[in-house]
């Protein structure tokens, strides 16, 4: 049955949907930034510290190092971004779900009062048939 929310509903739960791929495209963006940043920890530690030699190789390490720690600074602050694209997708997902939720109920609402009508409807004509067919008996029975 349609009712005034049905179309509502539909696009409500468009939304709803569109807010969930956002949030599984959010959580899948803190997995690669966690991922990106864990291996980024690795590399850190696989770069080898020069005990001996010349102060160029020792300066070069130190530039790998620097270089290396701003990796991990930008792999922190993008898993940070992650984490609150998470929590914003979570926040306008739970808001969608429960606009939705409200004009489901609304809908289904709707259609119960529509069903309630349709029955009186027909109980009434069912009770005219009835009243009509119990007149012509007795009609028929007074003039036989």
């Amino acid at each position: 049955m349609k009712t005034r929310y049905t179309s509502l509903v539909s696009v409500k739960k468009n939304i709803m949907q569109r807010s969930e791929q956002v949030l599984q495209t959010a959580n899948a963006n803190l997995n690669n930034a966690l991922v990106a940043l864990e291996l980024s920890f690795k590399e850190l530690q696989n770069i080898p510290s020069p005990t001996t030699g010349q102060i160029s190789e020792f300066l070069s390490a130190r530039t790998l190092l620097d270089s290396q720690r701003a990796i991990i600074q930008h792999n922190q602050e993008w898993a940070e971004f992650a984490r609150v694209e998470i929590r914003n997708a979570s926040a306008q997902l739970k808001l969608d779900m429960v606009e939705y939720e409200k004009f489901n109920y609304l809908d289904l609402e709707e259609i119960k009062i529509m069903l309630q009508k349709q029955k009186y409807e027909e109980a009434k004509e069912l009770d005219e048939i009835a009243l009509m067919t119990y007149k012509k008996r007795n009609t028929t029975k007074e003039f036989s």
